[in-house]
């Protein structure tokens, strides 16, 4: 009896952390056969979970290059569930799809359609706990990474690893993990804590932030691209500076770009209209650095 109830628990336990979709891929469409996809990642505690994510392919049948995608937490915690995976139209997916990239832009627990708990939660402020979050999302793209170069079409090898916002933290704190199936990690506007109590310009804890850049330095393997810009209201150019310092000065490589003002805010350089002319030659010098040729 007591095996059986046991079967039972584990059954309902599975179908809770299986996404609540009859497929784990849907039909491709459109001129990027854009396809929903969900990405299997084995959390530390609690099993198997799936991230709802978008993949875009390029316009072309040879072997592409993979490029994943790390999306940033807004400061309101109730647009998580609202929020959605990098659009294959938007201009920022563009760039890479026409240079002949693949795209998977996947949700983290707490956000979206993926659901669950918020895994990034870095404490109350006067605990604040910066590796710990910046960890939480680098697993997450871990997964996203081993999935996306496990698909057909898509180099097994020398991936793209580039994060916005908190993603841009989490593309820091990957590069503090093993990671041999990634070539190039970009960090655009990347850190965390900002907009404390909805306030531009308010951190939480700035200093902590700061060392725990010097914490990932210290285990970085892969030279980086840090950008930044002037009018950033979440991580202004004192901060941003800062946490490339402590990065730099404990071993990690990073080139550090601090532009000047974009639109409104420049947080929202990497996904806001135009902006591609500013970071896309930048990027693009980065990748061939790398030995990655961005056609």
């Amino acid at each position: 009896m007591r095996s059986l109830l046991a079967l039972l628990f584990a059954a309902v336990l599975a179908a809770c952390e299986a996404p609540q979709h009859a497929v784990l891929a849907g039909t491709p469409s459109g001129p990027w056969r854009e396809q929903i996809v969900w990405v299997p990642y084995d959390r530390q505690f609690g099993g198997t979970r799936h991230l709802f994510a978008r993949l875009c392919r390029p316009a072309t049948e040879r072997e592409a290059r993979v490029v994943v995608f790390a999306h940033g937490t807004p400061p309101d915690p109730s647009v998580r569930p609202t929020m959605k995976p990098l659009s294959c139209e938007s201009e920022a997916a563009q760039w890479f799809l026409k240079r002949g990239y693949m795209v998977l832009a996947a949700m983290r627990t707490g956000f979206g359609q993926t659901g669950g708990d918020y895994a990034e939660q870095s404490m109350p402020c006067g605990r604040m706990d910066y590796v710990r979050s910046g960890r939480d999302t680098a697993r997450q793209i871990a997964a996203a990474v081993d999935y996306a170069t496990s698909l057909p079409g898509a180099r097994p090898t020398g991936a793209i690893v580039v994060g916005q916002s908190a993603g841009g933290w989490g593309a820091v704190a990957y590069n503090a993990m093993p990671h041999p199936k990634v070539d190039a990690i970009v960090s655009m506007a990347g850190g965390r804590g900002g907009h404390m109590g909805g306030r531009a310009n308010d951190n939480c804890r700035p200093e902590q932030l700061a060392l725990a850049a010097g914490t990932f330095g210290a285990e970085a393997a892969t030279p980086m691209l840090w950008i930044y810009t002037a009018n950033d209201s979440f991580f202004a150019p004192p901060l941003a500076s800062s946490m490339h310092a402590n990065f730099a000065q404990a071993g990690g490589q990073a080139r550090f770009v601090q532009l000047g003002p974009f639109a409104n805010d420049g947080h929202g350089l990497f996904l806001g209209r135009g902006g591609s002319a500013i970071w896309g030659p930048l990027l693009a010098r980065y990748l061939n650095e790398r030995g990655i040729v961005a056609r």
